[in-house]
């Protein structure tokens, strides 16, 4: 079964087309804009891939409903319409991709695959929020989780370096791009994880927040910030972006080196949130046997990384210098002796998403 996956971000599509062994046929990572503008790029390199056999779309948001990978039809289509006020930012991303998708491949069964599957069956004392009852039962309010395709190829791949079934560790997986959250994985599975009803909790992300007092929006709101204003500040112009007026890491590295103070301090304020959020994650597990690195950031911020075991080496945690500066693609960074094991991991969701398109249609 030849499986074209379609993972929409905020600022790139991804495209891969595998062959049944997963080797890749075709691949794209090709920049956009808006929804519609996303719409308009998938068409123009649709039309430059072979045919497959089945589709593959990365959900950020399955809501309560879906707990895996499902075959989209017009009842999933309408479900997954209504989940967009929980993932504004993303959902109408996919949902672009699926009309296109349909227009130029009507005939290819396409299956949604989410991000929120992975932390599907969290503990209920971390899913549950302490909210008023009739609240949690009429919206479904519960802790989702998201980036659970990175998070569940990332456990799986973890296992494959290590040569031990991911099931016998306790694992944080870190992922850090624009967007960013950990997940605390025990048993195989996901026990904890940093976002939480909608994916803008946690960390501090390129232009989200990460978790805020929510009595500070509360107050917000009584002085004057209007809800659109508010939504549209949480989402767009927060986090690294509200520090340092850019969300791009890499820059913002440059200006801190060279002396920039608001910089440097989106830089503090990124890693003191990162390293005491992975303790919380260590916690949930009762210890921690490997930590792993994966997404944009994690994968080639070598500072990141080692500003990150130096504060947590009273946990067990240590990198090679050389091994973290040269890592690239799949790599073991651990120091000689270190109690914990650190892991760096290409991600690779599009392989997540096609093992659930191959289980939906098997």
């Amino acid at each position: 079964m030849r499986v074209l996956t379609v993972n929409p971000g905020s600022s790139s599509l991804k495209l891969s087309l595998l062959e049944d062994d997963d080797t890749t046929v075709s691949r794209a990572d090709l920049a956009t804009g808006p929804a519609e503008r996303e719409g308009e790029v998938l068409a123009a390199a649709l039309s430059r891939m072979p045919v497959p056999d089945a589709v593959g779309l990365r959900f950020v948001h399955g809501g309560s409903d879906y707990h895996g990978p499902v075959l989209i039809d017009d009842a999933v289509t309408k479900r997954l319409y209504e989940l967009v006020d929980l993932a504004p930012l993303h959902q109408p991303l996919s949902l672009y991709g699926l009309e296109e998708i349909r227009r130029a491949l009507p005939d290819v069964p396409a299956v949604a695959c989410f991000d929120t599957a992975f932390h599907a069956e969290l503990p209920d004392a971390a899913a549950t929020f302490p909210l008023p009852a009739e609240w949690r039962e009429r919206f479904k309010l519960r802790r989702y989780g998201f980036h659970g395709l990175s998070h569940a190829y990332a456990t799986r791949r973890t296992g494959q370096m290590l040569e031990v079934d991911p099931a016998r560790l306790r694992i944080v997986v870190c992922h850090l791009g624009a967007g960013a959250s950990l997940a605390a994985v025990a048993g195989g599975r996901s026990v904890d994880t940093t976002m939480g009803f909608t994916p803008i909790d946690g960390l501090v992300m390129a232009t989200r927040p990460g978790s805020v007092d929510p009595g500070l929006l509360m107050w917000l709101l009584q002085h004057d910030v209007a809800i659109e204003e508010l939504s549209e500040a949480l989402i767009h112009r927060s986090g690294l972006k509200a520090l340092a007026g850019t969300g791009d890491m890499r820059e913002i590295e440059r200006r801190a080196a060279g002396g920039d103070m608001a910089a440097q301090l989106a830089v503090e304020v990124y890693l003191h949130r990162l390293r005491g959020c992975i303790a919380a994650m260590t916690a949930a597990l009762g210890g921690l046997d490997v930590l792993v690195f994966t997404g944009g950031v994690g994968e080639h911020d070598a500072r990141v990384r080692r500003s990150v075991a130096e504060g947590l080496a009273y946990l067990g945690v240590d990198v090679d210098e050389e091994a973290n500066e040269s890592a690239h693609a799949d790599a073991d960074i651990t120091a000689a002796g270190a109690a914990v094991r650190t892991l760096v991991v290409t991600s690779r969701e599009d392989l997540e998403i096609a093992a659930g398109v191959r289980r939906v249609l098997a």
